[in-house]
């Protein structure tokens, strides 16, 4: 599906947040960013995913602007690479480190890390404000060295980034004016690890609990009518958890889907009812909705989010090369002509 005689046609992305897991992701726009057909409109997304639509956005800048399509490729792919290649390099000291035998049978977890597990079982017990790590997230030095936030403010990508009000328990959305490595820490901000971020004079939590990622933004403010959601955190997974670490992991997956499945089931009903005429309503009449997931990503634990290891994020990277290669192979030519993710499903599950 890399014919570029093929007619151009619109997108936006929809990209989710799960810490290290976001370099699927990134093999997912690696993919994306090799079929000259696709234009990009906008992205939303919510912490590591977020960090993504930041990056790439950024990368396609100098080229947008000079009008070389295939040099703000080669820019966007290259950007995404450094950014991940400082999170892996940065997680070197990290205590979150795999043991010899998960590394001798080739396990990517932590689940048997005995600082995990300690740092697991104090988060339990112990609040962020009960030792001063306000301001040690690595992720603002890899932010302010991969992004320059200023151009950043006025790039032609429509971005939305989504954190949580911790007073009021709604989601804000931050649009390229906006957003700042401070924006991005917020939307990624795990309550149980880091102090909530303060912007305006309020504090903000990790965005997945109120959006993961927001699809309403793209729908509204953006010209596309395709959204392509890259989704890495498993909706189904089989069988019925009994470990406390399985039981917990399966919360976290819940509770991080629920509020994108209200968005989609939102979507499915004014896709269904919507006057296809003129104006917001012909928006959502329009809409067609793809995803792009692997059955990979429900075969790792919740702990490996926090591994940043190169070969981790290589793998990583590499299903999401391959799930879009095998994405486009079976829907590319639904795109910009019907949805290829079926909508009406989850109006029968409601």
């Amino acid at each position: 599906m890399n014919d570029a005689t093929r007619e151009p046609v619109l997108i936006d992305l929809a990209l989710q947040g799960g810490g290290a897991h976001g370099a699927f992701t990134w093999g997912v726009l690696d993919r994306l960013l090799e079929v000259p057909w696709l234009r990009l409109d906008g992205i939303s997304g919510t912490s590591a995913g977020a960090m993504n639509a930041a990056v790439l956005a950024h990368g396609l800048i100098d080229g947008i602007e000079k009008g070389d399509g295939e040099a703000a490729r080669a820019d966007a792919k290259a950007a995404l690479e450094a950014f991940w290649r400082r999170v892996s390099d940065a997680a070197r000291l990290s205590p979150f480190q795999r043991g010899p035998l998960e590394i001798l049978f080739g396990k990517w977890t932590l689940d048997y890390s005995p600082a995990y597990v300690a740092a697991d079982l104090a988060a339990r017990v112990f609040s962020p404000y009960d030792y001063s790590l306000q301001g040690a997230n690595p992720l603002r030095r890899i932010l302010e060295e991969s992004v320059d936030f200023a151009r950043l403010n006025s790039a032609p990508i429509r971005l939305f980034v989504t954190a949580t009000n911790v007073r009021t328990g709604r989601g804000r959305i931050f649009r390229n004016a906006d957003l700042s490595p401070d924006a991005l820490l917020a939307s990624a901000c795990l309550p149980t690890m880091f102090q909530a971020v303060e912007i305006d004079g309020d504090a903000y939590w990790d965005g997945g609990y109120v959006g993961n990622p927001t699809i309403t933004p793209l729908i509204r403010e953006c010209d596309s009518e395709d959204t392509i959601l890259v989704q890495i955190n498993p909706i189904e997974r089989p069988g019925t958890p009994r470990t406390a670490t399985e039981i917990q992991n399966r919360l976290n997956e819940v509770s991080f889907n629920s509020p994108l499945m209200k968005e989609l089931r939102m979507a499915a009903l004014l896709h269904r009812v919507a006057d296809p005429g003129t104006g917001e309503g012909a928006k959502w009449a329009r809409l067609r909705i793809h995803r792009i997931a692997s059955a990979v990503m429900t075969e790792l634990s919740s702990s490996s989010k926090m591994l940043a290891e190169w070969g981790f994020l290589c793998m990583l990277r590499d299903e999401g090369r391959r799930a879009t290669e095998a994405f486009l192979e079976a829907h590319g030519k639904d795109i910009g002509v019907r949805s290829s993710f079926d909508l009406d499903a989850l109006l029968a599950e409601a």
